[in-house]
Order: C-alpha cells, then sequence, then structure tokens
C-alpha cells in the first residue's frame, strides 16, 4: 500500500446524494471516518448506503455489526431498495457478526477480542475484495473496557489495522444527545474524519442535518445542511453551498394570464422569474395561480400546478367558476395538478418531491398554492433554505414561478413568509382588503417587480365567473398596505396631486 501522504490525498466518492457536494469529493480513500449522532439520526443507513452505492458501482464490502444481527439489517433495508441478500449470493457483500444473538449464516467472530475482530475483519476483505468496510457501532465495543485509556489503545488499534487493509472505512458511534455540541469522545480524537448526525426537535419539528467536523489533510464545506431519508433512495443530501449565481437572465415577457395584470407589471412577467403574491385568505391567490396556470397552457405551455390548502377537485371546481378548463388542460398534456397535505412529509422531503415532479413534467411554469401552509410545518431556518433551493432551481430551468402566501391580517399587514422570502423573488404583488363606507373591497399592486418599470398605484379589482377585473386607483384612501384604511380629505389629496403633478 503506497504512502498517501507521499502522494497527496485522494478522494472516494460516496456516490450519497448530495453529500459528496458538501465533502468536496466523497471520503479520504484509504482512511476512517466516524459518523457519530443521537439514537435515531441515520447513523446505519449512512454505513449501510455508502457501501450500497460502492456495489452499485463494482465495489465490494464488509459490514461489522455489534448490536443489530445481519437478519434485522437485511429486513430494516429492503424499503431502501437495497438486496443484500443477493448481493451475499454474488459474494459481494460479507457480514463480520458480533451481535448478541449471531446468524448461522454469517461470518461470526470468536470469544470477543479486538485482535480476533481484525482477523475476520482482514478475512472478510480478503474473501470479497472489499474495498469498503463499515463497523455499527463502536458503543458495543465500549461496553466491554472499564476505562478510557483501555478504549482509546484498542480503538486506535482497530483504526491502525483497518487502515493497513487498504479500505475506506465507516465506524459508527452514539452521541448522548442532538443538541451536546461540546460532547468530544475518545473515537472523535482518534478517527481521521467526522461527520455529524442531527435529529433535533425544534418547536415540535424535527430537522434533519449533517454536519463534517473533521476532515484531517482535506477540505469540506462547513456548516450544518439539512438531509432527509427516502424509500428507494436512503439519505439524500440538499447542499446550499452548491447553488450558484450563474443562472441566465431573460428580457422575453409572459403573459400572467390577466391582460389588466399585464398593464400594471409593464407587459407581463419575465420569462424566468419568481413571483410572489401576498394577501389575506380571499382576496383572489389561488385565482391568481389560476390565470397564471390558464396563459400559459393558452399558449401551449406546460403548467405545474402544486397545492397544499386545497384538494385537487376543489381546485378544478374554482378553475371551473372562474371559465378555466383545468379538466382539458390535463388532457392536452399542458397541466399537472399535484395536492399533497402539508404535514404529509417533511419540508425537505416536499422540496425532493417537488424537484421530481418538475424534473419529469418539465414544465414552463409553476405555481406554488401556497408557501404559508408548508412553513407552518418548517422552523424559520429550513423553511429559508426550502426557498432558496426552490428558486434557484426552477431559476436555472428558465422556468416562471408562482408562489402564494397569506397574510394573519384581513386588512393589511406582512406574512412571516413575506418577510422570509422578499429580497429572494424578483416581483411581488398584494392583494388587500378596503373597508370603505360598510363594504369590503379588494385591491392590488405591484410593490416590486425587478429591471422593469411598474404601476405604483393601488388599484381595485373585482373577481366574477370571468376572473380578476382590475379598475381605478384608490386616489382617496390612505394607509391601505398598513391594514388601516382611512378616506384622505381633498385638501390633502389636492396638495399629493399638484407635488407629484398627477393628472386628477
Amino acid at each position: 500500500m503506497s504512502d498517501l501522504a507521499t502522494v497527496g490525498l485522494q478522494k472516494l466518492a460516496t456516490h450519497i446524494p448530495g453529500f459528496d457536494l458538501i465533502a468536496m469529493g466523497g471520503l479520504t480513500r484509504g482512511r476512517t471516518t466516524l459518523v457519530t449522532g443521537a439514537a435515531g439520526s441515520g447513523k446505519t443507513i449512512f454505513a449501510t448506503q455508502f457501501l450500497a452505492e460502492g456495489i452499485a458501482r463494482g465495489d465490494s464490502a464488509v459490514f461489522v455489526t455489534f448490536e443489530e444481527s445481519p437478519r434485522d439489517i437485511r429486513q430494516n433495508v429492503v424499503s431502501m431498495g437495497w438486496d443484500i441478500e443477493a448481493w451475499e449470493r454474488q459474494n459481494r457483500w460479507i457480514f463480520v457478526d458480533a451481535s448478541p444473538e449471531p446468524s448461522e449464516e454469517t461470518l461470526v467472530i470468536g470469544s470477543f477480542d479486538l485482535g480476533a475482530l481484525l482477523a475476520r475483519i482482514e478475512h472478510g476483505v480478503r474473501r470479497v475484495g472489499a474495498t469498503r468496510v463499515s463497523i455499527d457501532s463502536l458503543n458495543a465495543v465500549f461496553t466491554r473496557f472499564q476505562d478510557s485509556g483501555s478504549i482509546r489503545h484498542e480503538l486506535l488499534r482497530l483504526v491502525s489495522g483497518v487502515r493497513e487493509l487498504g479500505v475506506t472505512a465507516i465506524l459508527t458511534s452514539e452521541r448522548p444527545t442532538d443538541t451536546l455540541d461540546d460532547h468530544h469522545s475518545v473515537e472523535e480524537f482518534v478517527t481521521d474524519n467526522v461527520i455529524i448526525l442531527r435529529n433535533t426537535l425544534e418547536a415540535e419539528k424535527r430537522r434533519r442535518t449533517i454536519e463534517i467536523l473533521k476532515f484531517r489533510g482535506t477540505g469540506h464545506q462547513k456548516g450544518e445542511f439539512p438531509f432527509t431519508v427516502l424509500p428507494n433512495a436512503g439519505i439524500v443530501v440538499i447542499p446550499l453551498s452548491a447553488i450558484q449565481l450563474t443562472q441566465k437572465s431573460s428580457s422575453v415577457r409572459i403573459t400572467s394570464g390577466n391582460q389588466d395584470l399585464d398593464g400594471l407589471c409593464g407587459g407581463g412577467f419575465f420569462r424566468d422569474s419568481v413571483i410572489l403574491v401576498s394577501g389575506a385568505t380571499g382576496t383572489g391567490k389561488t385565482l391568481m395561480c389560476t390565470e397564471f396556470v390558464g396563459g400559459g397552457t393558452g399558449v401551449t405551455e406546460r403548467c405545474l400546478l402544486l397545492g397544499f390548502e386545497e384538494s385537487r377537485e376543489q381546485l378544478f371546481r374554482n378553475a371551473d367558476g372562474w371559465g378555466r378548463d383545468f379538466a382539458g388542460m390535463e388532457r392536452d398534456g399542458l397541466l399537472r395538478v399535484s395536492c399533497r397535505y402539508p404535514e404529509s412529509m417533511q419540508l425537505e422531503d416536499h422540496l425532493l418531491q417537488i424537484k421530481r415532479d418538475i424534473e419529469e413534467f418539465k414544465p414552463a411554469r409553476v405555481a406554488v398554492d401556497s408557501l404559508s401552509a408548508l412553513e407552518r410545518v418548517s422552523t424559520p431556518r429550513s423553511f429559508r433554505e426550502f426557498v432558496i433551493d426552490l428558486t434557484s432551481f426552477i431559476k436555472e430551468r428558465e422556468i416562471a414561478g408562482l408562489f402564494t402566501a397569506t397574510t394573519p391580517s384581513l386588512l393589511g399587514g406582512e406574512s412571516v413568509t413575506e418577510s422570509h422570502i422578499s429580497t429572494i423573488t424578483d416581483s411581488i404583488i398584494l392583494l388587500r382588503y378596503v373597508e370603505l363606507y360598510g363594504e369590503m373591497r379588494r385591491g392590488i399592486t405591484v410593490l416590486k417587480m425587478r429591471g422593469s418599470p411598474h404601476d405604483k398605484q393601488i388599484r381595485e379589482f373585482l373577481i366574477d365567473n370571468a376572473g380578476m377585473h382590475i379598475g381605478n386607483p384608490f386616489r382617496n384612501v390612505t394607509g391601505i398596505l398598513a391594514g388601516n384604511p382611512r378616506q384622505a380629505p381633498a385638501a390633502e389629496l389636492d396638495r399629493v396631486e399638484h407635488l407629484f403633478d398627477v393628472e386628477p
């Protein structure tokens, strides 16, 4: 075995989706990596997936288990799409079983001794020609020793023995809690690399993150990155650090689906823009999604509508009421409507599912109704990461996106969603209720539109069976956006019109 120090460290790609990006190529070849985390954080899945991805590319593997029996491990990973039994029959996977109830079908160690264990690992590596080894978990080994000095000595012996085999190895261990960041166990000092998996509980919501704490002799991305565990996929890391500001910027205009709104926006939306529509419940946000979709299908563009508040049947009924035939659009292959309850999965899972929908259907427009529904199942940080990732994803593909957000107050104010993503979106359209003379009216204004002049007035609009109709500005009313509309005195109106030279 050559000395890596003399030729520079080489990386072995794990092929775990997203992880190699934050690891800048993968794990250091021929070295040991500790994967540590609290119970349920995904350590065994990571260790198994590292081997499975290697086998999928022609490698062979050894799995050393101290806690779960090989039979349990085989059963547990079937949902991930990993057929360990088939790999064993092909002589590409072998267990070294040190679990409390060893199976007769596996390679079983004798009386517990690290020297004997290393011999068994070496035998397994030679037998299948393994290049990858996973050892799960070290904590079961530690219970055999009485003091930390013995643990450190025997662990050094284990790590050195594995390195001499020339394999790239993962060792797992448990941390006391996800929040105990100052915890440093002996294995973290002995191994070459340290990866921490967390599954923390924040405001009654779980958030999975991965952090590379240490990579000896090589670089890696710093900080925590969200990840999820999916059936038939395993761990999927979502690295925001991979996002680059290299998206193209189109000057081509597309219709919003409403001629009056196109006029307010200076001729329509830009082809690759992301638009946020914010307003109270009932102000017309879903209607704007419907018209946005109708404007796309009207020029034979594929459109994807993602609903998180109303069912598919409700969206179709609403569209019929506004003169839009969603059923016909679907039959023509121009529309796909996907509705999911926000609580049905974690936010990271929603993100990956949306990306799969986009990759599969290849739409020119995507409408999300609404982001506020997704926000309630996430933490503020994970929600912002979700929006950044999704907007970057659709911008890279030059897809027009329209997102809706609900304000907490009927008459105005800013939504939490709006404050989180206002700087990320290209355009912001505000919908507001206006109370005048005991009657509730609706107002609309284009608050922001990057790269284009736009109408800055707050205009009244009506909704009927043909959709939205935008009318005259509220010239005699102030305080609409603040949620405190009031009639302006005639003298004040005259002064303002004279100051800005506005025709009455």
